[in-house]
């Protein structure tokens, strides 16, 4: 449940460190993120599950030119990464080339830096893949 005077950074711990979906429970396809409706069947019966940690790219592309506040990190892959239970979800490429990445490549959940608040604030971190058996 959110805290409404704990930063928004931590609000989002639990989802932003534990790869976590939905799955009907009564047509069992699963979902990444929240949901309160099943988009196949239009059940209200969801329960949050942990989803699989491994999966394969299902497709992607490489940031050569980053935004502003990353001009200093690049080039970088962004990925659509299907996962072993059916969810796909887009996610960063890391610990590899973008040479070595390629359609249907098996990847595997880590843990990295997304960002922090400022210069002087508080680092986060959350879900980034790279290449199986890395």
């Amino acid at each position: 449940m959110s805290n409404p005077t704990a930063p928004r950074i931590w609000q989002l711990a639990e989802r932003r460190y534990r790869l976590i979906g939905v799955e009907c429970q009564k047509c069992k396809k699963r979902y990444i993120g929240p949901r309160k409706i099943c988009p196949n069947c239009g059940s209200r019966d969801l329960k949050d599950v942990l989803l699989s940690r491994r999966g394969k790219i299902y497709s992607y592309t490489v940031v050569r030119v980053p935004p502003r506040g990353r001009e200093n990190y690049g080039p970088y892959i962004i990925a659509i990464i299907e996962l072993e239970d059916g969810c796909r979800l887009t996610a960063e490429i890391v610990d590899c080339s973008p040479d070595d990445v390629e359609i249907g490549k098996e990847v595997e959940l880590v843990f990295r830096k997304i960002g922090e608040e400022n210069e002087a604030g508080v680092l986060y971190y959350g879900y980034k893949f790279r290449l199986a058996g890395k």
